[in-house]
């Protein structure tokens, strides 16, 4: 969205539109709303949550700054991590496993102990695609768990990684069935968005739209949030020129393997007809030895 005049509400995929709607103690139930449709029922309801110190998941502050992470406790023990994830990242699956360390970690008390751990679940909203085409390309939500690679039942059920690709999201507003449908929704269009829609008029998004309105926010509230938008959108622009430049150059090396490719074929077809590598040579504007090796 490059016209800014016309933005009603913050974007989720900033570090203070993150925190603001899912990283307080007075949004929390927005977060208890989106993590209930996220498990869909798979697991207790969760009624409340408590809050932990998420410094303990990056090396320091440059890492907590480019993705804003929320880190909780349900009330029967299981540990979230909540992760936006702005742009895509080398060893985005190592941080992931990393990340999940912290809560397993401090499940350790001092002293003796039975090894018993509570659930651990590591949630990443990414703003991209997985490479290389991993999943379908209709397939935008992806559970995680240790498996046997034999018989691929779950060996270990208290680890979850769920991932969302959230550019795969493509429904309309009267596609929306589920309430992790309205959640998709919201997430990926709130900053686009200039009123809220009939299909969220559940209060919790009554609430979510209060809570995402710029006009409402103080002077200070929207100085923090136009320089984490800056933020967003630069990294945004570079990671869009990194992307483009992969594509030219792919393109041009593509070209200059079809060209290769002309080459050997013609060179081949002279070859057949009887010309000599020499006749070929000059006929061609190749060296000998450019001849010869494409004769291989």
């Amino acid at each position: 969205m490059s016209d800014d005049t016309k933005e009603r509400y913050i974007n989720p995929y900033t570090d203070f539109g993150f925190k603001k709607l899912f990283g307080t103690e007075m949004n929390k139930d927005l977060l208890i709303s989106f993590l209930n449709a996220l498990l869909n029922g798979k697991e207790n309801e969760i009624e409340d949550v408590q809050y932990l110190n998420g410094e303990n998941l990056g090396d320091g502050y440059a890492d907590r700054r480019s993705v804003f992470d929320v880190y909780c406790m349900a009330k029967d023990g299981s540990r979230f991590i909540v992760e936006m994830q702005k742009a895509e990242q080398a060893f985005f699956k190592d941080r992931s496993v990393y990340y999940a360390t912290t809560p397993i970690r401090q499940q350790a008390p001092k002293g003796e102990w039975d090894y018993h751990l509570d659930y651990v679940y590591t949630v990443g909203i990414l703003n991209f695609e997985f490479p290389h085409g991993e999943y379908p390309a209709d397939s935008y939500r992806h559970e995680v768990k240790l498996e046997d690679t034999e018989d691929h039942h779950v060996f270990y059920d208290k680890l979850t990684f769920i991932y969302l690709e959230m550019p795969k999201f493509t429904k309309t507003e009267d596609e929306l069935e589920t309430m992790f449908d309205k959640w998709m929704f919201v997430l990926h269009n709130l900053y686009r968005l200039l009123e809220r829609p009939k299909a969220l008029q559940d209060r919790v998004f009554q609430k979510l739209f209060e809570q995402a309105e710029i006009a409402k926010y103080s002077d200070l509230e929207r100085r923090q949030y136009e320089e984490s938008k800056k933020v967003f959108w630069d990294n945004y622009s570079v990671m869009k020129t990194a992307r483009d430049k992969g594509i030219q150059e792919g393109i041009q090396r593509g070209l200059q393997q079809g060209i290769h490719q002309e080459k050997a074929e013609t060179v081949q077809r002279m070859k057949a007809k009887g010309f000599s590598v020499e006749d070929i040579s000059e006929i061609a504007g190749l060296t000998i030895e450019e001849v010869k090796k494409l004769l291989q």
